[in-house]
């Protein structure tokens, strides 16, 4: 089973039924053509390997955007806060990079009817953490892909992660192993690193909880703009 996009199709797994890919018009290629240039307007780490790994070739170019006022418009509305800022990420950049195929991406948490991004500091991060220990909390991310100024697809994945009960000493533990990803991650957390000791049960795709919904967008590039996976390198 497929689902459909509203102006095209990407052919997706029906266990990534919560992603809600969009393209619009005004941008064609020929079969001819050779496969644009790829650019991610993210700084994360975890972003980039994930592309790399995919046997993606790109460049990294870190959009800054202030975020603050889109996660205030859209405070009652977290999947349009996270599809607000990796749009804006995408635009930033591909106004500056006409030429290629820019991709933005980011993540936004929701706990007991609160979305948040990053933490602004590591006290705010660890009392997060502290309030959502033995409960769920949702992951919501997004990507978009523009072009000269104009987004040619979006899509969206959430997933459902449960915390284990954790005490002030393992909290103080987690944030001396954590580092800098207490305040460079959305939740507070890797999942790939110390953070996945913090949870005791995970619902939704990997690529996703890393903070990019993977699957669809190699779909969308592969099909509608003739990317493929670069080869082994020598």
């Amino acid at each position: 089973m497929y689902i459909m996009a509203i102006l095209i199709s990407v052919k997706c797994p029906l266990s990534q039924i919560l992603l809600k890919p969009r393209a619009v018009h005004g941008y064609s290629r020929g079969m001819n053509d050779p496969a644009p240039s790829l650019i991610l307007a993210s700084g994360s780490a975890a972003r980039r390997q994930m592309l790399l790994e995919a046997g993606l070739e790109f460049t990294v170019i870190p959009a800054s955007i202030d975020e603050e006022p889109l996660m205030a418009a859209h405070k009652d509305a977290p999947e349009k806060a996270a599809a607000a800022l990796a749009r804006a990420k995408a635009l930033h950049v591909a106004a500056t990079h006409p030429d290629a195929l820019v991709i933005g991406s980011d993540q936004v948490a929701v706990f007991d009817g609160a979305a948040f991004s990053k933490a602004a500091s590591k006290a705010e991060a660890l009392s997060r953490l502290k309030s959502m220990s033995g409960k769920d909390h949702k992951l919501i991310s997004a990507v978009c892909v523009a072009h000269a100024g104009l987004v040619l697809w979006q899509g969206r994945a959430e997933a459902i992660l449960t915390m284990r009960d954790i005490h002030d000493d393992f909290l103080r533990e987690y944030a001396a192993a954590a580092g800098d990803d207490l305040i460079n991650c959305a939740g507070g957390y890797a999942l790939e690193r110390a953070g996945s000791w913090l949870f005791s049960d995970i619902k939704g795709d990997h690529f996703t909880i890393l903070g990019l919904p993977l699957l669809p967008l190699l779909c969308y590039l592969g099909d509608y703009h003739g990317i493929k996976p670069a080869g082994p390198k020598s």
